[in-house]
């Protein structure tokens, strides 16, 4: 059986999507997610092997939701539209499959079929994406998507990922991985990223330690390994 998590802003789509990937029974539905955010908190808790995703949601959209997947945690994924170019652009994506709206019963089988051939092969799926411009974070009831040029820094902790910029800290479900991937954010410690474009200085300590002043007033801590690099960003 197939752990399956569906990801759609309809409700009505979410429900008649689950309804054929029952009947297959190939498939547990591990979870039903109405936008990217909740479909990111998901992915991590429930590691499903396939994700059928929306192209067209609010906020952020199916594509954009890739970027924001850590590469260990990658399902295979098959794109469910109503339109033909989404559908045409999920293979230029490399996505496993796409389903258009509404979805058949004969079109359904052959992704299963497809399905099934590349869990059994054992290959980690990988899909491109695009960089990400805005960061989602967890505030209150909301999202609040922060750019990522205004970010000084990401730290983590055993309390989640932090994004600290002018208008304070916010909690992401993003990973520093993906960050560090998907954005100009760089490695600077174990536990930080830093906007370059935000550092005021470089303060160097002994034994090859050193610490980043931004330009608010803030410090980051700079690791021996990444000194090196940092020294190589910026031309020092």
């Amino acid at each position: 059986m197939m752990r399956a998590l569906i990801v759609d802003d309809e409700i009505h789509s979410r429900e008649e999507l689950e309804v054929m990937l029952e009947a297959t029974g190939e498939f547990i539905i591990s979870g039903k997610c109405a936008n990217a955010l909740e479909a990111i908190q998901a992915i991590k808790k429930e590691k499903p092997d396939v994700l059928f995703l929306d192209v067209q949601m609010p906020v952020i959209n199916g594509f954009e939701l890739l970027s924001m997947i850590d590469e260990k945690l990658m399902p295979n994924v098959v794109f469910v539209t109503a339109y033909d170019e989404y559908a045409l652009k999920a293979f230029e994506e490399n996505t496993l499959d796409y389903l258009l709206k509404p979805v058949e019963k004969g079109r359904l089988d052959k992704t299963v079929r497809k399905l099934k051939r590349m869990l059994n092969g054992g290959e980690k799926p990988v899909y491109a994406g695009p960089d990400i411009k805005k960061i989602p974070c967890v505030l209150s009831s909301k999202i609040k998507l922060i750019n990522a040029s205004d970010v000084e820094y990401v730290k983590s902790n055993e309390a989640g990922v932090y994004v600290i910029c002018p208008g304070g800290e916010f909690y992401t479900d993003l990973t520093l991985k993906v960050l560090e991937n998907r954005t100009n954010l760089v490695r600077c410690h174990k536990q930080f990223l830093v906007n370059i474009d935000q550092v005021d200085e470089i303060i160097l300590h002994g034994n090859m330690l050193a610490e980043i002043k931004t330009k608010s007033g803030r410090h980051v801590p700079v690791s021996r390994r990444h000194l090196k690099i940092l020294r190589g960003r910026l031309n020092f």
